[in-house]
């Protein structure tokens, strides 16, 4: 139980670092380096394993062709973490940054690429210099509290995504990093309404709405969840995710109730309270029937 608890707490942590999720009865799927630059983005996105392989087979060949190509450094780093190599992807942002220390969507991906392999107070430090005070990047923000969340640090995590926000408003993607991390503050209903505002922002991932569904879920409104979830889902998938969420919260109140009646156990018997010493000898022939 205590192990499925823990993984509800990374899952949830896992979907703060990119803005999205999609969960599973297996966990969840994530892509750390998705949309990292706009000079990507122009590019239409790989969908499958095969088309992702191929990506990382032309990219990776442009990269060695010539290993100070910021860009395609970039893309080769994105391929391999879409395949799940995130620490190579790392590791050849990192060679791209030392190649290319100015270079601004080579340091976001870097510092995104450091959060996905759990270097965090790395990531902050690079990502720190992604972008400047003056020139201020929502996107950038957005990772830095992301990255905090993970740390454990939610109230500062909120205040990036709100610095976020303030440039590019009701930007669902940081909407979703924000109710996400106010979910893992455990404010669950503040989570909703704001995962709510991201779900009907235009343009709004799909996944975002499974986030909405993931924090209904949690509250234990399993109908409603299955219900969101089926906008985007196959029914069965959609199904498995809430009997996932139902197991956890299942787990979760068995061992409330089991550390509950520990402590009940545990507390000594209360003493009885000392009669008063009466001011005069009892009748003992009286008390005698």
């Amino acid at each position: 139980m205590r192990h499925r608890l823990e993984r509800t707490a990374r899952f949830l942590a896992s979907a703060a670092v990119i803005g999205c999720v999609a969960i599973s009865a297996a966990g969840c799927v994530t892509s750390g380096l998705g949309g990292t630059t706009a000079s990507l983005a122009a590019r239409a996105t790989p969908t499958t394993e095969a088309d992702w392989r191929r990506e990382a087979d032309a990219q990776g060949a442009r990269y060695r062709a010539n290993q100070g190509d910021a860009d395609a450094a970039v893309g080769y780093a994105r391929a391999l973490d879409a395949l799940g190599e995130r620490a190579q992807a790392a590791s050849v942002l990192q060679q791209a940054s030392m190649r290319n220390p100015a270079n601004k969507a080579v340091l976001g991906a870097y510092g995104r690429a450091l959060a996905a392999v759990g270097k965090y107070a790395e990531a902050l430090d690079v990502l720190s210099r992604a972008h400047s005070p003056d020139q201020p990047d929502w996107r950038i923000l957005s990772a830095q509290g992301a990255v905090l969340d993970q740390m454990g640090r939610h109230p500062e995590a909120q205040s990036y995504y709100s610095s976020a926000l303030k440039i590019m408003p009701d930007e669902p993607s940081v909407l979703s990093n924000l109710g996400l991390s106010y979910a893992l503050s455990k404010d669950l209903p503040k989570a909703e309404a704001t995962l709510k505002r991201a779900v009907e922002r235009p343009g709004a991932d799909p996944r975002v709405r499974q986030n909405l569904a993931l924090v209904v879920g949690l509250q234990g409104r399993f109908a409603e969840a299955e219900t969101i979830a089926r906008a985007d889902l196959p029914p069965e998938q959609a199904a498995a995710n809430v009997a996932y969420l139902q197991q956890m919260m299942s787990d979760h109140n068995d061992l409330a109730t089991r550390a509950a009646d520990a402590t009940t156990a545990a507390k000594p018997a209360s003493k009885p309270k000392a009669a008063k010493r009466p001011t005069a000898a009892p009748d003992k022939t009286a008390a005698v029937n």
